[in-house]
């Protein structure tokens, strides 16, 4: 399994970090998860807990998900650009994690 400490190059997230470094590592890890049936990912959880989640959004791993139409008057969901959501695929469930937040990434190439 290939291993990428987030704090080793080529990635250093720091307090410094714009919001162009954290679009640019935010697009990184998305690719990584469309990619892999399987990514680590290790982040701090809100309440300061460190979490461990095995995730994916390769499409093929993905659940069949029935889309609705929206009720009248209602607007979609804007996307988060501070948080990925993904597919846990130990809880089988959806999940999400803030991108700062992230201190490890594993996947097997």
């Amino acid at each position: 399994m290939e291993t990428l400490e987030v704090l080793a190059a080529p990635y250093q997230p720091t307090k410094d970090w714009g919001d162009k470094e954290w679009n640019k590592f935010t697009k990184w890890l998305t690719g990584m998860l469309k990619i892999n049936e399987s990514t680590t990912v290790t982040f701090t959880k809100q309440d300061g807990t460190e979490r461990v989640m095995n995730c994916t959004l390769k499409p093929e791993m993905l659940p069949v998900v029935e889309t609705k139409p929206l009720a009248e008057g209602k607007q979609p969901r804007k996307e988060s650009t501070t948080s990925i959501r993904v597919f846990d695929n130990d809880l089988k469930e959806w999940r999400s994690f803030t991108t700062k937040n992230v201190t490890r990434v594993e996947f097997t190439i």
